[in-house]
């Protein structure tokens, strides 16, 4: 999954691609460098980042979408919180919810449903403006995984089978939380439904000495990427596609051999 972000405040790459051609240019990019899906997002979830309007929001994405559900080859993700957006960038293409409010909100589950849509679930303690504020887990693998399989019974009900689930890696959570739930990954694949994982460029790699800020870490990314990997998950969300496949190509290599 190739991240892209038409936001000013991303934490990587916030401002690079505001403007649609940019965007669709970037977007044909992380396609040729083999991305299997593009995640489109109009608004920062980094820590501490503020909300945007809906208003907002659909003017960053809506373009976007619209032009490439009409020319690029694989499925569009909207990674939002907001019903709205995601029923708007349904109605023009996209085919993938991707939402860091793991679907609590009964209206984004009705959105989902009624458009017969695939939905990622996501754990994140608390909401980006504060998620970072000292956040304690009895045991974090644990509490993930609960709260996933709930949140993914809740889809189910309402009639979303194509499922993934993400534990939410950098939301709410320590390095050491991080590090824990890439060790115990393969205790959340038994749930069933497909994991995905998102370690690119996050701070919690910058807790390793020469990776302090983002431009350093896509070892530590791709590292992360084939440890998950290797632990069950299915799909990575990424900025550095090419690299990254390319790392996850010896990691089958290893698992199948």
């Amino acid at each position: 999954m190739g991240i892209l972000n038409v936001t000013p405040d991303s934490f990587s790459d916030g401002g690079f691609y505001l403007d649609p051609d940019k965007a669709l240019a970037r977007a044909r990019t992380l396609i040729d460098d083999g991305a299997d899906i593009v995640d489109i997002g109009g608004e920062s979830s980094r820590p501490g980042s503020d909300a945007v309007s809906l208003e907002e929001e659909l003017r960053r994405v809506l373009p976007v979408v619209r032009a490439l559900a009409a020319q690029a080859a694989v499925p569009l993700s909207i990674d939002t919180t907001k019903p709205e957006v995601a029923d708007e960038c349904l109605r023009a293409g996209a085919r993938i919810v991707n939402d860091i409010g793991g679907l609590r909100d009964p209206e984004m589950i009705a959105v989902t449903a009624r458009h017969q849509a695939a939905a990622v679930i996501m754990h994140m303690r608390g909401v980006p403006k504060s998620m970072q504020l000292e956040p304690v887990y009895d045991d974090v693998v644990a509490e993930v995984r609960l709260f996933l399989a709930q949140r993914a019974a809740a889809a189910r009900t309402a009639g979303i089978e194509d499922l993934a689930v993400d534990p939410g890696l950098g939301f709410g959570k320590t390095a050491a939380h991080n590090f824990e739930l890439l060790r115990r990954l393969d205790e959340l694949t038994s749930l069933g439904p497909p994991v995905l994982v998102g370690p690119s460029r996050k701070s919690f790699l910058g807790a390793l000495p020469g990776q302090e800020t983002t431009s350093r870490r896509l070892e530590g990314t791709l590292a992360a990427a084939v440890v998950a990997a290797l632990k069950g998950a299915r799909v990575v969300r990424v900025h550095d596609v090419l690299a990254c496949r390319r790392a996850l190509q010896l990691a089958d290599a290893i698992r199948n051999a």
